[in-house]
């Protein structure tokens, strides 16, 4: 899954020097198109302060209730390993001014700040709430920063602090860093930053999310250099696919080896339950019992004198399990005597498949599946031609739609077989397959193929992947592109479908 979620609110904060006459410290620039992150040192006077440093930091924040109902709903697992979240803003300005060669560094913020609705970036004349002095205001009592400029830092849990840059949460032994760092090196680089740490211990509630404060590493914001300036769009920016991302990613992929399944190699097969058209828990016994959790029902693998029974499980998804899928996982020997010699003489054997109880008194479904040799044959190097179509992609969706696509994949110089009768031509199956989204106007990615997040899965009859609509800005026409990726290399199938377009 490659989810992007856009800023609910952001703004930057600054104590300038304005006209050599004062610090605009009361400004405030939550309209603002651009996020500008920028130190002078030196560049300005004003009474009373010698060699006087100007900054401005920037303050984000997305709302993280999607990730959290991902969860609960066993679409996602935030504790897992394959779980990530990246903070992305993209660079809009370059040119000779821009700085090179520094640091910058998030923090969550712990209290909120409001947006505002100042705009002005030149003469700072907007007065508001946030600034530099004041986070936010709520029922006439207006709340300030502990610190001027908003970094008064500490751990998870420390009274005063404005940032927090470590703690422990529960499940976790030991102290975690919440902060995450970028070094620029051109000074033109888009802004990514890993917090997966801040994001899966909030969406759990485990943290209060009030948002990031983007600033200058330390060092650099007290060294003798100037860096202006670094710019950024903001939420409020008109390209909307410039706007600040949280990127989520997570592999949900599911990939049933039925069609595909090979001797001495591992896989994995898959049984569903629907009742009514739903995915639906298996029901055994006289009391209606469900079949659910690890090792809850047998596989066993059939075809003569030859006889195997492996576990099978309710496939596990955050902290529970998905409702109606079980698998079960195992490889056969293709040298067990008895089946070599058949498989040395067809390369295939069709074994009886029989989800049951343990005691082999319940079956569940009673079923057949093609076991392979893997492919041999002389080398051939030419490259393959293959066609890959989207099979229920529409035209229009709507920005809340969330949809599965099914994809059909058909290799162009596969062996013809003549047939009298009518016969479906399954879909190929790949192993190491995704997509990428690609803006049908200006060529643009705005989903890259990535090998953890927007891997395909498949079923028996073709591939798929479940696709969040509102990923994407609207009003704008897409395309969706794959990548396959066979014996190291890289095929690319462009156009796999007609242009789909996101309402307004």
């Amino acid at each position: 899954m490659y989810r992007i979620l856009t800023a609910s609110k952001d703004t930057y904060i600054t104590n300038k020097i304005v006209n050599n006459k004062f610090r605009a410290t009361d400004a405030n620039l939550g309209q603002a198109g651009t996020l500008d992150l920028f130190k002078l040192y030196n560049e300005s006077t004003l009474a009373g302060s010698p060699k006087p440093i100007e900054l401005s930091r920037l303050l984000i924040k997305f709302d993280l209730s999607e990730v959290t109902n991902m969860h609960n709903e066993n679409i996602i697992d935030i504790g897992s390993s394959d779980f990530s979240a990246q903070l992305k803003l993209c660079d809009i300005y370059g040119g000779q001014t821009t700085p090179n060669n520094f640091k910058v560094i998030a923090f969550p913020l712990s209290k909120s700040f409001d947006e505002g609705p100042g705009y002005d970036v030149v003469s700072y004349t907007d007065v508001g709430i946030t600034n530099w002095i004041t986070a936010s205001y709520l029922n006439a009592y207006t709340n300030k920063w502990n610190t001027t400029g908003a970094r008064s830092s500490g751990s998870l849990g420390d009274e005063n602090i404005d940032v927090i840059v470590s703690g422990t949460v529960e499940g976790q032994a030991s102290s975690i860093n919440l902060s995450s760092e970028m070094f620029f090196t051109t000074g033109e680089e888009n802004l990514l930053l890993d917090v997966t740490n801040f994001v899966s211990a909030s969406a759990k509630n485990l943290i209060a999310n009030h948002g990031f404060l983007i600033a200058l590493s330390g060092a650099y914001e007290q060294d003798s250099k100037s860096y202006f300036v670094k710019r950024f769009a903001s939420r409020n920016t008109l390209n909307a696919n410039l706007r600040p991302q949280l990127i989520i990613k997570y592999d949900d992929t599911i990939h049933d080896n039925h069609e595909n399944f090979e001797f001495d190699t591992s896989g994995s097969v898959y049984l569903n339950n629907f009742s009514r058209n739903v995915l639906t828990n298996l029901i055994s016994g006289s009391a209606g019992s469900q079949i659910a959790g690890a090792d809850c029902l047998f596989l066993k693998i059939q075809t003569g004198s030859f006889k195997k029974i492996f576990t099978g499980s309710q496939v596990p998804r955050g902290t529970g399990r998905l409702t109606g899928i079980y698998s079960s996982s195992f490889a056969i020997n293709s040298f067990d005597s008895d089946l070599y010699d058949h498989v040395i003489t067809s390369g295939s054997i069709t074994f009886n498949e029989v989800w049951t109880n343990a005691s082999e008194t319940v079956t569940y479904l009673s079923s057949s599946m093609k076991v392979k040799q893997t492919k041999r044959n002389k080398i051939n190097l030419g490259e393959q031609r293959i066609i890959a179509r989207i099979l229920n992609l529409r035209h229009r969706y709507k920005p809340n739609e969330k949809v599965r696509l099914r994809v059909f994949v058909e290799n162009a110089d596969r062996e013809l077989v003549l047939r009298k009768t009518p016969y479906e031509t399954p879909s190929e199956i790949y192993d190491k397959m995704y997509y990428r989204v690609r803006d049908a106007e200006s060529d643009e990615i705005l989903i890259p193929f990535d090998t953890l997040a927007t891997r395909l899965s498949n079923d028996t009859k073709a591939l798929y992947f479940d696709f969040y609509m509102n990923s994407v800005p609207k009003g704008r026409t897409y395309v969706f592109d794959f990548l396959i990726k066979i014996n190291n290399f890289d095929v690319v199938i462009k156009d796999a479908a007609s242009n789909f377009i996101i309402e307004q």
